[in-house]
């Protein structure tokens, strides 16, 4: 029997809702969002600060569960997994990219960049030691393979980061906030890399941001407010993406 076709879209929301405290201290982050994620695409999430972005990112990611709705990590609905299935499932299936960075102190760079190989019990294989030999030398990281994350400037930790997320070709990376940390130089060189990785290799990438030129690497743009999805744009410049945010501010002041 022909198997079945994968899921066009990475990672997915039905309705989502999350809320957080109890009786009248109830905050909802989230209130009925529909959002999918097309595999091989380059997502970035916008919103005002207290709009849900990081957390959308985290429940789509398993990181955070939902109060109401669905979520799904390709056709598995992670909505009723427990914490067991849902790390084996993000160990194997998602990559992640921390403002923080979030190396170990204790590994060097090669260790940091195969540590997802390590939690999942093996090594790679010679085809993906290739491809991580390639991501070294993308990043330029060959030279520093022996240094651990304090004798690293954040630019090379958010490297560093970068090719741990990569490492296994997860079928989704989450990115919240990785230029936060960075010079505008090297953060402009960590966007281009985020790009490449989905335009030249197909890797899928949700990026939570408030910059717009971060976002204008990005080949689609959501935008949150209050908890809902206000608007879905295709590519667009900083200066569109700044008088989105701005028309959107004012809208919510009026």
């Amino acid at each position: 029997m022909a198997s079945q076709p994968a899921s066009p879209h990475v990672a997915r929301v039905a309705a989502l809702i999350r809320r957080y405290g109890t009786g009248t201290g109830v905050v909802t982050a989230l209130d009925g969002v529909d959002l999918a994620l097309t595999r091989g695409q380059f997502t970035a999430i916008m919103g005002p600060s207290g709009s849900g972005k990081s957390t959308l990112m985290h429940v789509m990611a398993g990181l955070d569960s939902a109060t109401g709705g669905r979520a799904w990590l390709g056709d598995v609905d992670i909505t009723e997994l427990t914490d067991a299935e849902l790390t084996l499932l993000r160990r194997r299936r998602v990559g992640f990219v921390f403002q923080a960075f979030n190396l170990l102190p204790t590994l060097d760079v090669r260790g940091n960049v195969l540590l997802p190989f390590e939690l999942d019990g093996r090594r790679p294989s010679a085809a993906e030691q290739q491809w991580v030999d390639t991501l070294i030398d993308s990043l330029g990281l060959r030279e520093r393979l022996s240094h651990r994350p304090h004798e690293l400037s954040g630019g090379q930790q958010q490297r560093v980061a970068i090719a741990r997320a990569l490492a296994t070709r997860p079928e989704v990376v989450f990115a919240d906030e990785p230029t936060g940390n960075l010079d505008s130089r090297t953060g402009r060189e960590v966007l281009k890399l985020l790009a490449d990785a989905s335009r030249s290799h197909g890797q899928s990438i949700a990026m939570v941001t408030h910059d717009p030129i971060a976002a204008s690497f990005a080949d689609r743009v959501v935008f949150l407010a209050d908890g809902h999805v206000a608007r879905d744009e295709p590519r667009r410049s900083p200066e569109q993406l700044s008088a989105i945010m701005l028309t959107m501010e004012s809208e919510a002041a009026a």
